[in-house]
């Protein structure tokens, strides 16, 4: 899976992939304080979740060895942190909205050429959503009712933050050259 021509610049869109990661990446320790500032509760289970740092600090070096691994990594790992924190949070956590972050970067990050990766990633991030939606069963961390508001909530700021930095920093990456990886000047 290694890229023609790997080169010290990145393409227009892996670039933003690696962004997009490292917002990820700087915000992750936040959510644990987070979480006990708003919520009061759960800190332990929001520190399990600072688990999945490691996955998305990965995606930076990859994308220095291959633009495309890098870009199915990112939703790729961001699908599987969104199972993981769902069923450490439940499903009334708002934490699923973090696939329709996931769908976006599906939607975005890919080049005509590579439609196939584009739709099996839609069916793996689908297959995820009808995991923790089905599947998963009880959360690990039990909230009350009003706890579980405030924890959605927050999570529905979180993601709503999340998919428009995304638009924001793919935003007029649709006109790039996507066969090559170049932008135009």
């Amino acid at each position: 899976m290694t890229d023609r021509g790997a080169s010290a610049k990145q393409d227009a869109l892996t670039a933003a992939t690696v962004t997009v990661a490292w917002i990820i990446i700087a915000n992750k320790p936040f959510y644990p304080p987070t979480i006990w500032w708003v919520v009061g509760n759960g800190v332990e289970a929001a520190w399990i979740s600072v688990l999945s740092m490691p996955f998305f600090l990965a995606i930076p070096f990859i994308a220095r060895r291959s633009a495309l691994a890098a870009r199915i990594a990112l939703p790729l790992v961001g699908t599987i942190d969104t199972v993981f924190e769902t069923k450490l949070f439940g499903t009334g956590s708002g934490t699923e909205l973090f696939f329709a972050a996931c769908i976006m970067l599906v939607a975005l990050s890919f080049r005509a050429s590579e439609k196939l990766w584009q739709i099996g990633l839609t069916g793996v991030v689908f297959a995820g959503f009808l995991t923790t939606r089905y599947l998963i069963g009880d959360a690990l961390h039990i909230w009350s009712a009003e706890d579980l508001g405030k924890l959605f909530n927050l999570n529905a700021f979180a993601v709503a933050c999340l998919t428009a930095f995304i638009a924001l920093r793919y935003s007029g990456l649709r006109g790039a050259d996507h066969s090559s990886g170049t932008s135009p000047s």
